[in-house]
């Protein structure tokens, strides 16, 4: 494997990616970062509600849930570098997380119809001297005009049941994105750009690209 040429990687380190998400670890190849899966607990169905009741403003609450996705395989694994990450897509100022069925993503693809909304995804950084970095990226999304069929197809497919806002921007999604602001691969759900810099900072100590 090739490693990134922007990020002074170690010798013999992996990261650690507390996540299900095959597209965050997808990404990480692409980026040419060692790494390897262990999820998380749920922590979504543990800790989302008590946050959204908790008033948090929609970055603060991804990056909670970002950091108690990194902190539960850190306390298992407390001597590796553990990346954990959440996307949210907001729209008129509330959280779209992934649609609870095939019901719930049509009618949440049926709010997005025709719209742009922001997308969040937040990453935390837990290191081996249990040093934290939380950040986060935005991206805004405008989608196309759709069809209650166009959008019930596209359910069909099942690529909206496991995606924040109900779509996969690198799928079947694409052709309904008419543009973006922003960082692409935010919107699959890993700044990578943001994640080099806090890779950077968290391994030297500076950020910059040198």
């Amino acid at each position: 494997m090739i490693i990134s040429p922007f990020v002074p990687w170690p010798a013999a380190e992996t990261l650690v990616l507390a996540s299900r998400s095959p597209r965050r670890a997808e990404l990480l190849r692409l980026a040419g970062l060692p790494h390897e899966v262990v999820p998380p607990g749920d922590i979504e169905t543990r800790h989302a509600r008590r946050l959204l009741r908790s008033g948090a403003e929609p970055a603060r609450y991804a990056e909670e849930l970002a950091e108690l996705k990194a902190a539960d395989v850190s306390d298992r694994l407390p001597a590796r570098l553990v990346l954990g990450a959440d996307t949210i897509v907001i729209l008129d100022g509330d959280v779209l997380e992934k649609p609870r069925d095939a019901v719930d993503a049509r009618a949440i693809l049926a709010r997005l119809a025709g719209r742009r909304h922001l997308v969040i995804t937040a990453i935390a950084l837990r290191g081996p001297r249990h040093e934290v970095w939380l950040g986060h990226e935005r991206t805004e999304v405008e989608f196309l005009p759709l069809s209650a069929a166009v959008i019930a197809d596209y359910v069909a497919t099942g690529e909206p049941l496991d995606k924040a806002g109900a779509y996969g921007i690198q799928g079947y999604g694409a052709m309904m994105v008419r543009g973006i602001a922003g960082c692409y691969f935010n919107v699959m759900g890993l700044p990578l750009a943001l994640l080099g810099r806090a890779l950077r900072e968290l391994l030297t100590g500076r950020a910059e690209i040198v």
